[in-house]
């Protein structure tokens, strides 16, 4: 069905995508893992979660702008780190991070880019952070830090949820494969191996074997992680990364009180509790259900973020509720990346905000800073209060 119009919600925006993308390329940023329980359970346990509206309050003047480590931005919106947003547009993340610089937030780019860190940092003036996975060769892993840091970036977000590759069926049946557009690995490795050739002899020779990029059963996205991620990085790794940069580290993937604990002991300036978008491992919680017991966990000692089926400026204000200090969208970019190009980036986060600036004003809240923790009512609290 074609959707005559502008769009007026981040849904008609994901309804634009699939009409402008090629299928196995829409499947790849839409789809979730296995039964896609969590993908569908991030959004729908939003809407189990109510509003308290207060009433008789001035909120003539709505303010939604807060503070990120230090950094000023128009609204508690950030745009999570996604892959390859060349899939999505010709020039693909830069005009992603020159939509956010516009809009005022903070960008996240993902490792995984389809544009090089430094073409990203060279589009625009604007705050960005770097998300990193760990490589089994940890030269690799401090080289590519240093190129962030050299280039301005200004936090580090590592993805600590993926020592593997959950399996995302659609990606199998369509035979999806990363695009060979400025691949990252092997970017690193002519830089890297420079001085050690028979290594990078090696991987060439194996990259350019077909049988490396058609594994898993027509996919190649596990055999890809499998080849390049270091399974074995744990808590303790955590140190090694603070040594080789200056750049505080947000942590990503946390879903419990007991990792939260374990985050504030290892130093991390902030965590971002996140089930990768129910592309990891299925059956895993919601992640709005269970941002109240992280927050807890952590008692203030450092700032708590948010990602994971925010579809409407009321999830947003609901996040913020429960005690996160701004969520992270993913999808929603993408898809106006797709629709739009950057004007259709721009339009998804206006929408969210304008979204968050009615929901808030229509709840008695003049600034971020007075959505509470009696602004909202779960439904565990729902049911609680039937017995």
């Amino acid at each position: 069905m074609t959707m005559v119009g502008e769009p007026v919600n981040l849904n008609e925006f994901q309804e634009l995508a699939r009409e402008a993308l090629p299928k196995m390329y829409y499947d790849f940023y839409a789809g979730g893992a296995e039964d896609q329980y969590t993908l569908e359970e991030n959004m729908e346990a939003f809407r189990r979660i109510m509003i308290q509206p207060r009433i008789l309050v001035d909120v003539s003047r709505i303010d939604l702008s807060t503070n990120v480590l230090g950094y000023n931005i128009s609204a508690p919106i950030l745009i999570a780190p996604t892959a390859l947003h060349k899939l999505a547009h010709p020039e693909g993340e830069v005009v992603t991070a020159r939509a956010a610089a516009a809009c005022k937030t903070i960008m996240a780019l993902s490792f995984t880019s389809s544009c090089t860190l430094e073409e990203v940092a060279s589009s625009c003036n604007a705050v960005r952070f770097f998300q990193i996975y760990v490589y089994k060769r940890r030269d690799l892993s401090a080289l590519l830090v240093q190129r962030a840091e050299r280039n301005g970036y200004k936090a580090l977000v590592l993805t600590a949820d993926s020592p593997r590759v959950g399996r995302k069926e659609a990606d199998i049946k369509n035979k999806m494969i990363l695009p060979k557009l400025k691949n990252t690995e092997r970017f690193l490795l002519l830089e890297a191996s420079s001085d050690n050739g028979s290594d990078l002899e090696t991987f060439t020779k194996e990259t350019k074997d077909a049988s490396f990029w058609w594994k898993d059963n027509g996919s190649n996205l596990a055999a890809f992680a499998k080849e390049t991620k270091d399974a074995s990085f744990c808590w303790k790794d955590i140190e090694w990364l603070s040594t080789i940069t200056n750049m505080p580290i947000l942590i990503k993937g946390l879903l419990t009180r007991e990792d939260a604990i374990k985050a504030v002991k290892v130093g991390v300036a902030g965590i971002v509790v996140s089930n990768h978008g129910g592309r990891q491992l299925d059956y895993a919680p919601a992640t709005i259900t269970v941002l109240e017991e992280v927050v807890q966990a952590v008692g203030g000692r450092i700032p708590v973020f948010f990602d994971g089926g925010v579809r409407r400026g009321t999830d947003v204000f609901k996040a913020l509720a429960l005690g996160a200090q701004a969520v992270l969208i993913g999808r929603p970019v993408i898809y106006g990346l797709a629709a739009k190009g950057e004007y259709g980036v721009r339009q998804v986060i206006k929408m969210l905000k304008d979204e968050l600036e009615l929901t808030m004003a229509l709840s008695g809240c003049p600034s971020v800073k007075d959505i509470t923790r009696r602004h909202v009512r779960t439904e565990r609290e729902r049911l609680h209060s039937m017995l």
